[in-house]
């Protein structure tokens, strides 16, 4: 399994996820799951993914494919989409097609697989928007109303983004806030693990303006979730009942 959130805000846009897949409890890989299509300056799409790998990389692999075609159009490519709702489309249409393939291959076995993606961004001259695109390519957008969008692991990171981010949050306390929604989920399942991948995309900039991965044992990350846990048992110990 995996876990990746995903905030909206005034002043741009960040995302994280974790890296580890399982197929097993003696199988355990680390890939990537974040994605980023950018022409700097003009254009910034980043997909963040959940589910099976099969499904995930077959789609990103296909998204890539159609950037690349010499034919592509507005209605296949999503660096060419004159929108990011079609941009949304473009990427749920080909996740969809992906997914009953392998659901076919499947079959035969009683088996079958899904995925799901975050997909942020924005193009010159338009808004920043992010979509949760489902297994089958259907999307919800965020809204002012809910900044925020999860896939995968999602419940045990959800507490702290409920209470704390709003389109008003700064991205350093938007970072902030992914991280100790990430250090939860950690410390809470163990499908979701080291390292981390995070991107940070600045309003009307139309590029990935920064790019982090957090290793395992990283110094930063250790310090930060020590003293969110004591933060935690101290305002414990002072609630009255």
């Amino acid at each position: 399994m995996t876990y990746c959130v995903g905030l909206l805000l005034n002043e741009g846009m960040v995302l994280l996820s974790d890296t580890r897949t399982n197929a097993g409890l003696d199988n355990i890989a680390i890939y990537t799951k974040m994605f980023v299509f950018e022409e700097p300056g003009e254009r910034v799409i980043t997909i963040v993914t959940a589910g099976s790998l099969s499904v995930t990389q077959t789609t990103i692999a296909r998204l890539r494919e159609a950037t690349e075609e010499p034919d592509a159009s507005p209605d296949t490519s999503i660096m060419l989409a004159p929108t990011m709702l079609k941009v949304a489309e473009i990427v749920g249409d080909t996740l969809s097609v992906v997914r009953r393939a392998v659901d076919d291959k499947l079959a035969a076995m009683r088996q079958g697989a899904s995925a799901s993606m975050i997909v942020a961004g924005q193009r010159k001259g338009g808004a920043m928007r992010m979509f949760l695109v489902y297994p089958e390519g259907n999307f919800i957008e965020a809204t002012e109303d809910t900044p925020f969008l999860q896939i995968g692991e999602h419940k045990y990171g959800k507490p702290i983004l409920d209470r704390v981010v709003r389109p008003a949050t700064s991205l350093a306390d938007a970072q902030k806030a992914v991280l100790l929604s990430m250090d939860s989920t950690l410390r809470s399942n163990l499908s979701v693990g080291m390292p981390l991948d995070m991107a940070v995309i600045r309003a009307d900039e139309c590029k990935v303006a920064f790019r982090r991965r957090i290793e395992a044992g990283d110094a930063d990350f250790a310090k930060m979730s020590a003293a969110w846990s004591k933060a935690l048992r101290d305002s414990f110990a002072k609630v009255k009942i």
